[in-house]
């Protein structure tokens, strides 16, 4: 059964006046964890000596939107992505609500916002197979270029989700961030989910910090690099 979670602005203010349960803990906690991935393995680009802490940063940003996509297909109901992607003609819809002054209120994503969610999934997708491959050399300079490419349009739609929640909070008169926060939001509660799901988002945040002990463990020795250039280096006798 498709359940809609959308009201119109002028729908009765007692209907969405309760805060109610909306997103569950695993969206929440995947959520920053992206954030932090991303914008983590952004900033060490360009940088050898963060070589590391790049790669294990592109590597978790991958798992976790395997696992976003995998919950958007078995997880709670704001979750799911049939619950949120709509065609062209809701994303018209709600953006003429918007410039009407009188905007769609969605419990869950609205259909603008699913579009930068999408977005942002695929390009996540390209950013991290481009980098693994970079780091594997295959593909060469070009697949470099790319994944550079990718990078950047990346952070241009992070950008404008970034501005579109600005504005959509001011419009809603909604803290949205705070609403990814705590889980909650304005909603009637039919709309609210029966579970937050902590077990999963335990179980994820354990599996992260697992994988970044064991890429720190694999780590080269601070000295290490050095003394195999050295070891590799030619050496000459003193009769020379």
């Amino acid at each position: 059964m498709n359940v809609t979670s959308a009201s119109r602005a002028e729908a009765p203010a007692q209907a969405a006046a309760r805060r109610v349960l909306v997103w569950d803990a695993p969206v929440r906690v995947s959520h920053w964890l992206m954030v932090l991935s991303f914008a983590g393995a952004y900033l060490t680009a360009e940088s050898e000596r963060w070589r590391l802490a790049h790669v294990t940063l592109g590597y978790t940003l991958a798992g976790l939107v395997a696992f976003r996509i995998l919950w958007g297909l078995v997880g709670t109901r704001h979750a799911r992505f049939a619950s949120f992607v709509r065609g062209p003609a809701a994303v018209a819809r709600y953006l003429g609500s918007l410039w009407r002054g009188r905007p769609e209120h969605h419990s869950g994503h609205n259909p603008a916002g699913a579009l930068a969610i999408v977005a942002l999934v695929l390009l996540a997708l390209a950013v991290s197979a481009s980098g693994w491959a970079t780091y594997q050399d295959i593909g060469g300079h070009w697949l470099e270029e790319a994944h550079e490419a990718a990078a950047s349009l990346m952070l241009a739609v992070v950008g404008v989700h970034v501005a579109g929640v600005v504005v959509g909070s001011w419009l809603h008169r909604e803290n949205l961030v705070r609403s990814m926060v705590t889980g909650r939001k304005a909603a009637s509660p039919q709309d609210a989910i029966r579970s937050a799901w902590r077990s999963v988002a335990a179980l994820m945040v354990v599996a992260v910090i697992g994988f970044w002990g064991l890429q720190w463990q694999g780590a080269p020795a601070a000295g290490g690099m050095a003394e195999q250039s050295v070891a590799a280096a030619p050496h000459h006798d003193d009769d020379d």
